[in-house]
């Protein structure tokens, strides 16, 4: 069973998706997701907080992103990307959120949406990226 915040976070992925191939803006992609079936599940919230920060620092986190792909940017599938910059903007504005717990939500949302093994490319960069972000964490063990 999904949590309001795993919903919030799927549908997070799925405006950043909408917002990039449509090139709406973000208030418009947001109130389609609002009016998408299930959202009444969703933590609304977490989800406003989710996409109009990354939607509004989406250059921001790309640079920061950007130096530790393996592969051209341009080579992201969609769904990679919208999840690489919705788990930056919660690395980097929402602390009380612990990055275990991003990147695993990360990890969950890819595999709904992503790729056979997309899942796998995004905990890898996540896993440096909060290591980058968040250098007073503790460390997983």
């Amino acid at each position: 069973m999904k949590t309001p915040r795993r919903r919030a976070r799927e549908f997070t992925v799925q405006a950043l998706y909408q917002s990039a191939l449509n090139h709406t803006s973000a208030s418009e992609t947001a109130q389609n997701i609002n009016e998408s079936s299930g959202f009444k599940k969703a933590d609304s919230e977490l989800f406003t907080a989710l996409f109009f920060g990354t939607h509004a620092n989406r250059q921001e986190y790309m640079q920061q992103i950007r130096p530790l792909l393996d592969r051209d940017e341009n080579d992201l599938s969609p769904i990679e990307r919208a999840v690489l910059l919705m788990a930056c903007h919660e690395l980097a504005a929402m602390p009380e959120t612990p990055y275990p717990v991003i990147i695993n939500e990360a990890i969950e949302v890819t595999k709904t949406f992503g790729g056979t093994d997309g899942h796998k490319f995004v905990n890898g960069i996540l896993d440096k990226l909060a290591a980058r972000l968040r250098p007073n964490d503790p460390k997983r063990g």
